[in-house]
């Protein structure tokens, strides 16, 4: 079967239908007073061959409208199928440039705009890729529609509507992320192991009806990266499922290349001084074992067991930082080519989670250019770069965090320290990487929102008004000022870190 044909014959038929559209004059429609109104009665028009992470989108979209107006819209692969007002989602190459707004172009941007059409008007929700189009989708549905980004994990359901009405000049282009990688680490997910148990083959215990409401979330917050789980193996089924949602896989720090150091055999030798082939032969396997189509950002170093610190799997290396850090570089190099055999144009990154840090401002921990320095904080939003912070690095950034000291079960870092400290990074250009350790999501999900607003669009108004709008939307206009105080008023309780 010729996919690649029946695709561009898919995307004729939209080109067509918006094409015979331009030269159409619509009389009497909405636009001619100025709005175009919305209800269950438009359709959702796609190509027949869409790539699925963008079908998957459109079917979120249609939920999305059932809930507003108690009714799914028709999606619908043919043009000649289209009704009046068509909500139509592709990417811009299968739109004529005169039906999109101009601009949107970059990778991850995206447009919004109305276009008017023979019989109608359809709604144009596109980007240049993928993401960019499924950020279209969730864009539309979050500023429209008004269905929030988190609403799995606060409860919240959009308002009843009969119809909704946009500007018929509507023309709205998104420019690209801040951050080029942004996404979520599912940690210590204590809350959601067991809360839906997972398949057999899943080692988090979480179903994947739960990890998909995950990649749905990191997708509404235009995120494009997700470690799926703490202590897993790169053939659990979640991890097929992250590329199927159109996200890419990143990896846990003391899991590189996603070898699962914390199952490592009891009587297998974990010394990369003394059997370097042991590990070296993990690695390979580990990297074997994933779909070669996967879209990987792969983590490169070298941790202990369970996270441990490498020193206590190997005896010549304690109280030896330069040994240690010069092992860690080799292994570094060892793993890039372990990849790169196999994906010649992999990107990589390696994280300063603890001793990392340590070694690399010591000079002994040598990390090649093209792979991205990530720092870290330590659980309380506040990452050890002291200042050292450059251009083209990246942060691994905590909202909550189980270490017996900081928070796992509620809100921690307040929105103030969010924008100073990443504020901090966007100032000095080191945006390659952004990832926020959201644990199990609920306790955090304001926080968890603000720092992918952050990562995306950078720093905007005060804590204040950040707290106010979020109530607003979550507990309603009326309670919108009580309740930021309340938030307020508790971040403050916190001892100053």
């Amino acid at each position: 079967m010729n996919l690649a044909g029946k695709r561009g014959s898919a995307a004729r038929s939209i080109a067509a239908y918006l094409a015979c559209a331009a030269l159409s004059v619509g009389l009497g429609t909405a636009a001619d007073v100025g709005s175009v109104v919305i209800t269950s009665k438009v359709t959702i028009l796609e190509n027949v061959n869409e790539n699925g992470p963008v079908r998957l989108a459109a079917q979120d979209l249609q939920n999305d409208f059932a809930k507003v107006f108690g009714a799914k819209p028709r999606i619908v692969t043919n043009a000649a199928e289209a009704g009046p007002l068509t909500i139509m989602i592709g990417e811009e190459s299968e739109i004529p440039a005169g039906m999109r707004p101009a601009g949107a172009t970059a990778p991850e941007s995206f447009s919004i705009s109305v276009q008017k059409t023979g019989n109608g008007h359809a709604v144009v929700l596109a980007g240049p890729d993928k993401r960019g189009t499924i950020y279209a989708i969730y864009q539309f549905s979050q500023d429209y529609l008004g269905v929030d980004p988190m609403y799995y994990w606060t409860d919240k359901e959009p308002a009843k509507r009969s119809a909704i009405a946009l500007a018929a000049s509507l023309s709205k282009v998104f420019p690209p992320p801040l951050f080029k990688y942004r996404g979520f680490f599912i940690n210590d997910e204590d809350l959601l192991t067991g809360w839906a148990p997972g398949e057999a083959t899943d080692h988090t215990g979480i179903a994947l009806k739960v990890w998909n409401k995950i990649f749905e979330t990191v997708l509404r917050l235009k995120g494009n990266m997700i470690v799926p789980g703490t202590w897993i193996f790169p053939t659990d089924p979640q991890v097929k499922a992250v590329g199927e949602r159109g996200l890419i896989l990143a990896q846990h720090h003391a899991t590189p290349l996603g070898v699962n150091v914390a199952r490592w055999p009891a009587n297998v030798p974990y010394n990369y001084t003394t059997h370097p082939e042991i590990l070296e032969r993990a690695w390979k396997d580990a990297v074997a074992s994933y779909d070669p189509h996967q879209e990987i950002l792969w983590t490169v170093g070298l941790r202990g067991l369970s996270d441990s610190p490498y020193s206590a799997q190997d005896p010549s290396v304690v109280g030896n930082d330069k040994h240690q850090g010069e092992l860690i570089s080799k292994a570094i190099a060892a793993q890039m080519a372990i990849v790169r055999a196999v994906q010649p144009n992999a990107h990589f990154i390696t994280n300063l989670w603890m001793e990392g840090n340590r070694l690399m401002r010591e000079g002994y921990l040598k990390i090649p250019p093209d792979v991205t320095t990530v720092w870290a904080d330590s659980g309380y939003g506040i990452p050890h770069d002291d200042g050292e912070v450059s251009k083209g690095q990246g942060v691994y950034y905590h909202v909550m965090m189980y270490n017996g000291r900081a928070n796992q079960l509620s809100e921690m870092v307040p929105v103030s320290r969010i924008d100073s400290e990443l504020g901090r990074y966007i100032k000095a250009g080191a945006t390659a990487h952004f990832l926020v350790n959201t644990s199990d999501i609920r306790p955090a999900a304001m926080t968890a929102e603000a720092v992918m607003d952050v990562a995306w669009g950078g720093v905007k108004g005060s804590d204040a008004d950040y707290y106010k709008n979020w109530s607003s939307t979550e507990f309603g206009a009326k309670a919108a000022a009580p309740a930021a105080k309340v938030y307020e008023e508790y971040f403050k309780a916190f001892p100053h870190i």
